[in-house]
């Protein structure tokens, strides 16, 4: 049964926003009803939101045109999430002083579901003492606010008060829904390549973009843990509230994971990390030649550090990428590296590895190995939590 949320929708410039919102939340499958204030209907026709969300826009207490029933009451027991976007000073100032006045107020005030405000004012109405004093008041009530963003406003003012972007607002609605089952917990995870250079120009790296590595930060913020994403160089956008720690080369990712690694419940090596480095940089660009011979040498390796400190109250998850002889290598890293669970997939399997939105992997543990058959990346990673850490955590 999909969710229900009741998007409010107040009087800013900013409401065309809320309508792609509304747009983009339907065709994630949620339910969606609409309720606009008087304001709004001046910059946008209810009719763009009934069209949207397929069903028919709340605007007045008191219309006669419905089922009979309390229309604010039951739109309230529908909710399984309440979103204000864009709000206004004036409605914000409404909802930390219980004021319904409105067929909005009212039905917020009737609901006992997760609310999400999402302030967009000017800069001056926004950090106004008085706005920011009702700000926390609905944090002390128990509403979620999503920070405005910053730039040029409509007004022409360059600042604070901007409507944060609308893949950080989905993000809030999809933590809302996550179950918190790593709650309290501290998850560390490696992502995408690491770059050895060979002079000021040529490097060495290889094809990982970092996907799964980044939909594991996703996957675990979303369940409630405090994350912190040790990237590679990728094109990826940085997860929103997840501390990402950039870093380039194996050695650089070996020095910052093993300095921060005993302060983690569970640690993911998901990062291609190099085996090899050139023994040598050149401080010059190495010039044209028919045939050059480049010697590597062995990089540090992160996870057999980690794993010959791990502390019992620890979980260690690392990442097989193999062409052949799957399970056999895995189970060798396994043991090898002192990991709780190896993650096993294989390059030659269509739909997994590298720069793909999917993959499709084996579980490997000291007892057993458990399929999980092709998905989303951001699906695998909340099958490897599912799988390798509420048994054992929590």
């Amino acid at each position: 049964m999909s969710k229900t949320i009741i998007v409010g929708v107040t009087g800013g410039i900013a409401v065309f926003k809320s309508a792609q919102l509304v747009s983009n939340l339907k065709k994630k499958g949620y339910e969606i009803h609409v309720i606009m204030s008087e304001n709004a209907t001046k910059f946008v026709a209810p009719l763009t939101f009934e069209t949207l969300s397929n069903n028919k826009v709340s605007l007045d207490t008191f219309d006669r045109n419905f089922n009979f029933d309390v229309e604010h009451i039951s739109l309230a027991k529908k909710a399984d999430l309440f979103l204000v976007v864009p709000a206004t000073a004036n409605v914000i100032a409404k909802l930390a002083n219980g004021i319904a006045d409105d067929m909005l107020t009212t039905t917020i005030l009737a609901s006992t579901c997760q609310k999400i405000v999402c302030p967009a004012m000017n800069t001056n109405m926004l950090l106004n003492n008085i706005t920011q004093d009702n700000l926390n008041k609905l944090r002390n009530y128990g509403f979620n606010i999503v920070e405005s963003g910053e730039g040029l406003l409509a007004c022409g003012d360059v600042g604070s008060g901007r409507l944060a972007d609308l893949d950080v607002i989905e993000d809030e609605i999809e933590m809302a829904f996550t179950e918190k089952t790593l709650l309290n917990k501290k998850v560390l995870i490696s992502a995408g390549p690491t770059i050895e250079s060979i002079d000021p120009v040529r490097y060495i790296t290889n094809h990982s973009s970092g996907k799964m590595g980044y939909s594991l930060a996703i996957a675990a913020r979303n369940l409630g843990a405090d994350v912190t994403l040790v990237s590679g160089k990728t094109s990826l956008k940085k997860p929103y509230k997840v501390n990402v720690i950039d870093a380039y080369s194996a050695s650089d990712m070996y020095d910052i994971i093993t300095d921060i690694s005993s302060e983690y419940d569970i640690i993911i090596m998901a990062a291609a990390i190099a085996d090899y480095k050139p023994n040598s940089v050149s401080d010059s660009k190495i010039k044209k030649k028919e045939n050059m011979v480049l010697e590597l040498e062995r990089t540090k390796d992160i996870l057999e550090t980690i794993g010959k400190n791990k502390k019992p109250t620890q979980k260690i998850i690392g990442f097989a990428m193999e062409t052949e002889n799957l399970i056999e290598n895995a189970r060798l890293k396994l043991e090898r590296k002192n990991c709780d669970y190896v993650i096993a997939n294989n390059l030659n399997d269509v739909g997994a590895g590298f720069n793909t939105d999917t993959n499709k992997i084996t579980i490997v543990s000291k007892y057993e190995e458990k399929n999980i058959s092709l998905m989303s990346k951001l699906d695998v990673a909340y099958a490897i939590f599912q799988n390798c850490t509420q048994e054992n955590l929590l």
